[in-house]
């Protein structure tokens, strides 16, 4: 059945998503932790193949589908609870119309600022231990952990409050501690021979656009690089990828290249000939052609955008 259901449907990257939260903008925005029910906000088939700047708790209390995080696949028919590390590759499959339950994005930042969170998120390891990252839950169990969601909501949408980001970082502790007294860790489903092709792609991807600048540009940027790095034929992880993502490994490099350079001429003050060349082009003219082909703005007008 996990092997039926993985091969069944197309899914797309979160940046095909513009009206799912989270998109790329929603990067340089200014928020530290935001909190969603899933009855109010659809939840698509999606892959996200980057690294994010947030950690994600999410509770699943309606609906099935097929949750893979790296190489672990698991089958959702029951309440489950998911910690999600920002440099996790995952991917969703909904199976079903019916959604519920909550999800709660915090960024680094966050963490950064509340060092008693970032005491029980290393006390705890529910976001870094992979075998901890699943808890399966009975439905006697759901109003226990429901309700820091719902209360850590309440706290966010009372503005006026000055204890708000306080208040929501404590019930945060506060689900992590009782989804410890609760917690059963399933064993995670077989993932597909394809599925496990294109999470060593992501990963591989990932590998090498995490962390490049000047000193340490991007080493491979072509399809036929990845795929010998993979040992795969290139038109095999082309076909595999156009299968389950509707896009080929260039379009993917191509996104990756170009996600990695929107945060650098944001996020830095670096020359453009430096970016240029830390994100694989040797001469700044080519880098301007390929960001204005691909995004419609010169680096230099997108820079001056935010």
């Amino acid at each position: 059945m996990i092997r039926e259901t993985l091969d069944s449907k197309e899914i797309n990257t979160l940046r095909d998503l513009p009206d799912m939260i989270p998109v790329f903008r929603e990067f340089f925005e200014d928020w530290a932790i935001r909190v969603f029910n899933r009855e109010q906000h659809e939840c698509r088939n999606y892959l996200s193949p980057n690294r994010r700047e947030f950690y994600k708790a999410l509770l699943i209390t309606k609906g099935t589908g097929v949750f893979t995080m790296g190489l672990n696949t698991y089958y959702i028919d029951e309440p489950t609870l998911l910690f999600i590390h920002p440099n996790d590759i995952i991917s969703w499959k909904n199976l079903s119309e019916e959604s519920g339950g909550f999800y709660v994005l915090f960024k680094k930042s966050f963490i950064s600022k509340h060092l008693q969170l970032k005491a029980i998120i290393d006390k705890y390891g529910l976001f870094s231990d992979k075998s901890k990252s699943v808890i399966r839950l009975t439905e006697s169990e759901v109003p226990r952990i429901s309700q820091y969601f719902e209360k850590m909501q309440e706290e966010e949408q009372d503005e006026t409050s000055e204890f708000r980001e306080d208040s929501m970082q404590a019930f945060l502790q506060l689900l992590m501690v009782e989804s410890m007294k609760v917690a059963r860790f399933p064993k995670p489903d077989e993932v597909t021979e394809d599925y496990s092709n294109i999470h060593q792609f992501f990963d591989l991807l990932e590998r090498e656009t995490s962390g490049i600048n000047y000193a340490n540009p991007i080493r491979i940027k072509t399809a036929k690089e990845f795929a010998n790095d993979l040992q795969m034929h290139p038109n095999y992880l082309n076909a595999v990828l156009k299968k389950h993502t509707g896009q080929n490994a260039s379009t993917h490099i191509r996104n990756r290249i170009l996600d990695e350079a929107k945060a650098l001429l944001v996020q830095t003050d670096w020359s453009l000939q430096d970016i240029s060349y830390s994100v694989g082009f040797a001469e700044q003219p080519n880098f301007s052609q390929f960001f204005k082909k691909n995004t419609g703005f010169t680096p230099a007008e997108f820079r001056r955008s935010f």
